[in-house]
């Protein structure tokens, strides 16, 4: 029986040594069980919250606005133009991005969507500002929260328990974060020039 055929070599004509085919071996996800867990319940409380209020918004359960107040709050905020198309974009944007947060799934995407989102929230209650939600209804104290688990989520990604396990953003989150930022501040701008008066 012969042996199978064998490429031959014959070298390059340079001088220079041939590269290596091989892969570089992928780096590993930065994490142990109890990140993991913790990551996990953040994403639940973050994600689940922004899913619930994007509910209320688009269907008025749990006691929420609706399409119709939704849209008359966000004129009260000063964003008069479009405001019904806003009000739909902002339910929907809460429930999409709250599921991909609780699904771990483009978890540094999506979380820039609800920073972006908290962000603005922020801003337009900047000028009238109550801290603690037992001063006002309308206080900043759960936007806050809310805000910054997101951008932790951006920046330490969804853990192990997560549909995003194994993806590149997972084993190395700083390239992702800093760019979900970018996309973070040109949303906010976005909005704020040229939907609000």
């Amino acid at each position: 029986m012969s042996e199978p055929t064998r490429s031959i070599d014959f070298g390059t004509f340079d001088s220079e040594p041939p590269t290596s085919t091989t892969r570089p071996e992928r780096r590993p996800v930065p994490s142990n069980g109890a990140a993991d867990i913790g990551l996990l319940i953040l994403r639940f409380a973050v994600g689940g919250l922004f899913l619930a209020h994007g509910a209320q918004k688009v269907f008025g359960m749990w006691g929420g606005l609706g399409i119709t107040r939704t849209a008359e709050n966000l004129a009260v905020h000063g964003f008069v133009a479009q405001q019904t198309s806003l009000a739909w974009a902002l339910g929907i944007v809460e429930m999409a991005a709250g599921a991909f947060v609780v699904l771990g799934l483009f978890t540094p995407l999506a979380a820039a969507g609800l920073l972006a989102i908290k962000v603005v929230a922020l801003l337009v209650k900047v000028p009238a500002v109550y801290f603690f939600a037992a001063q006002a209804p309308d206080a900043i104290e759960l936007d806050i929260l809310l805000g910054a688990g997101a951008a932790a989520l951006m920046f330490a990604g969804a853990g192990r328990i997560s549909l995003d396990n194994g993806r590149t953003w997972l084993r190395r989150p700083m390239p992702y974060a800093v760019v979900c930022l970018i996309v973070t501040v040109a949303v906010v701008l976005v909005v704020m020039l040229t939907l609000r008066r």
